[in-house]
């Protein structure tokens, strides 16, 4: 089954993915930070419970005790679970659909943080497919609701929707001209945020950034994705505007044809060189220049990430090794 980061989406040129994140507390349990393995355990069983009595979805369910430290990170690497989720152990558990296209964390900062990932521009699609699965678990799950503030969460900025509703972008046109820190600052004016692509404090690696709601309280759902898409959509064509000048000068086109002959040739890549030339390369397929497929690329740039190649490959026990195997599949992958 083709997991979701491989297809390519709407507006997928410049759109890597959609996800819409919704958070949950059930309201006989304290906050998982006030509870024990036990208590982790009980929450986990319930949820489980509801989850697999009633959808057909493929589901697996994983304890995160039972994952080694490469595996868990791997899964963050592929935006399944947060950085902070991959380290912990006991009483937190993950399901994780077939595709990967849905992933609930339970225990992490809340009870239920449920994911919906889809590739491109998909908010809507998404936002559907998390609110019936919210749906199914609130028929049978006493959520910690309030009628004034809405979904209560451990963090107070989640109060409200509850909802992250974000879209990672591949912007190294208008990072290149050096309009990344005028966006940032214009777009949390209108209650949004952007940063790397994996959340706060990430840096945006092969220029891919994150971006997404920062209110959650006072607004609906609909509001929100609203607001969202209609920014997205003003950055998706400030991106294409600026990538099509970019690749009308000589020296930018050379770096891009450059970019590639390392990735077709290279016997060593680290995670930063790789990252570097696949945002030049994929900014040359977007634009036509020449013919490697973008879904190629996206697939790329998750299945290349450190832990990911560990996890896949036995000797790939240095960095040494895992820079010589990265090269080896991206040569295989691009030749």
């Amino acid at each position: 089954m083709n997991k979701w980061y491989i297809e390519k989406g709407d507006q997928g040129d410049v759109v890597l993915s959609t996800r819409i994140r919704l958070a949950r507390n059930i309201d006989d349990y304290p906050f998982p930070a006030k509870l024990d393995t036990a208590g982790k355990n009980s929450v986990n069983s319930l949820v489980r419970s509801v989850l697999f009595e009633n959808d057909a979805k493929d589901f697996s369910y994983i304890e995160m005790k039972n994952l080694s430290r490469l595996q868990a990170v791997s899964l963050a690497e592929r935006h399944l679970i947060s950085p902070e989720f991959a380290a912990k152990k006991d009483g937190s558990a993950l399901v994780l659909s077939a595709d990967e296209s849905v992933s609930i964390m339970l225990c992490e900062e809340d009870h239920i943080r449920l994911q919906v990932m889809k590739s491109g521009l998909a908010l809507e699609e998404a936002f559907d497919i998390a609110d019936k699965l919210d749906n199914m678990l609130s028929s049978k799950l006493n959520y910690a609701f309030d009628d004034r503030i809405g979904y209560l969460t451990q963090c107070p900025t989640n109060l409200g929707t509850a909802m992250r509703a974000s879209v990672m972008l591949h912007l190294p046109a208008l990072t290149r001209c050096g309009q990344m820190a005028r966006l940032a600052n214009t777009v949390s004016k209108l209650g949004l945020t952007i940063r790397g692509a994996f959340g706060e404090g990430s840096q945006p690696k092969g220029d891919i950034y994150q971006i997404s709601n920062q209110i959650t309280l006072g607004i609906t759902e609909e509001t929100a994705i609203a607001n969202l898409k209609s920014i997205v959509l003003q950055l998706v064509a400030q991106e294409r505007s600026a990538a099509a000048e970019i690749v009308k000068k000589p020296a930018d086109e050379d770096k891009i044809f450059r970019a590639l002959g390392i990735l077709r040739n290279a016997r060593l890549l680290s995670t930063d060189e790789f990252m570097e030339l696949a945002s030049l390369v994929r900014l040359g397929a977007a634009r036509g220049l020449f013919e490697i497929s973008v879904e190629k690329l996206n697939e790329l740039i998750v299945s290349m990430q450190p832990a990911t190649v560990s996890v896949a490959n036995e000797d790939a026990a240095t960095p040494s090794a895992r820079d010589a195997i990265r090269a080896k599949a991206v040569r295989e992958a691009l030749a």
